[in-house]
């Protein structure tokens, strides 16, 4: 058996968990998300290799334990929409992610996802891509920044983006054993770095159509969080934060969730009179999107630290500082994408992809 040991002196290992036969039978391991916006798994043992979702079994789950029903009518049932394979436990081994919905059929109300694919599947003929960069936090056991000084503050923000040394890099073991997981089990994780803030990293994951982007960011994070947990069963413990705002005094960098976002109209030639359109749609709609772009980003979007104000909207070609961010060689091009950069490190990518369309699209 691989520990999280292993990994330490070897943190480009990602051995299977299980080598042992399993007499013909594979673990399914059911992952949702519950009443307040975390994630949950439960493992099924299903008799053969699995091959799609229409293969597996509707289930359930106690819905008053998570959130998402009452004691009296607790039953909440968990219907699979996507399999990655397990990283964990190998072989034919999957991770299978699902919605959830009532014992009347309905969407659980935290089941964003069923919302945004009615919203996908309206504009599918545009072929929306999206791209994440999910910012995050790493914590030690008291909730306190890993590796800062108890109670205090490192060095000023400058040499940990990107950042590679001793005293500018946290934990990089733990980021690369994730990174590995993500490629085994099939999520589109483009790549990870170093953030500004010490001990905040950044992975990005995309391009992706349409609602397959929520679908691998939750399993990116899920997979984190797992990674996560095994890193704890030693000494050091690690604890994995998508506030937005971990560090609230001094000049420290929020955690956000930056949405890129395209049409085959933007990609085509002369596409940027589409992503301008797009642009004119979204400042109209700029505190709905405020709405479902996290809870307490007015902390991060304070118009410091690479954010525009929370209350105003802005745009600019390079403008980091903007609520829209056009990249450069997009402007030279006249075609690409454009960057929300309002979107917090806690969004559910659900609402923030499904919301895009809407306003964009729909």
């Amino acid at each position: 058996m691989t520990s999280a040991e292993d990994y330490r002196h070897n943190p480009t290992l990602l051995a299977p968990y299980l080598a042992l036969s399993q007499g013909g039978k594979i673990m399914a391991e059911y992952v949702w998300i519950d009443g307040e916006g975390g994630l949950r798994c439960k493992t099924t043992t299903v008799d053969a290799p699995v091959k799609s979702v229409s293969e597996l079994k509707e289930w359930n789950f106690d819905g008053s334990s998570t959130n998402q029903a009452p004691g009296h009518d607790s039953d909440v049932y968990l219907r699979p929409v996507t399999i990655f394979k397990d990283p964990y436990r190998g072989g034919d081994n999957i991770l299978v992610l699902c919605e959830t919905f009532n014992s009347d059929g309905t969407p659980n109300r935290t089941n964003h996802r069923f919302h945004a694919n009615k919203a996908m599947e309206a504009a599918k003929e545009h072929v929306p891509w999206f791209g994440l960069e999910q910012e995050y936090s790493l914590l030690d056991a008291d909730g306190w920044p890993l590796a800062w000084p108890k109670g205090g503050f490192p060095g000023p923000q400058g040499p940990y983006y990107c950042g590679v040394g001793q005293g500018r890099v946290f934990a990089r073991d733990l980021i690369e054993a994730h990174y590995r997981a993500c490629l085994y089990a099939g999520v589109e994780i483009a790549g990870i770095n170093a953030e500004v803030m010490a001990s905040q990293w950044e992975f990005q994951v995309g391009p992706c159509e349409g609602i397959s982007m929520g679908d691998h960011l939750w399993m990116a994070r899920f997979l984190l969080i797992r990674c996560a947990e095994e890193w704890g069963i030693k000494a050091r413990s690690f604890l994995v934060s998508f506030h937005p705002k971990i560090v609230k005094e001094g000049e420290w960098n929020g955690a956000g969730c930056h949405t890129n976002f395209s049409t085959k109209e933007m990609r085509a030639e002369g596409g940027y009179s589409a992503i301008m359109d797009a642009v004119k749609k979204l400042e109209s709609k700029h505190m709905e999107h405020i709405a479902v772009y996290g809870s307490e980003n007015e902390l991060r979007l304070s118009g410091k630290h690479e954010t525009g104000h929370i209350g105003q909207f802005s745009w600019g070609v390079a403008n980091r500082g903007a609520s829209i961010r056009i990249p450069r060689q997009v402007a030279q091009q006249q075609k690409g994408y454009l960057e929300d950069r309002r979107p917090a490190s806690n969004i559910d990518p659900y609402e923030v992809t499904g919301i895009m369309i809407s306003t964009c699209l729909l």
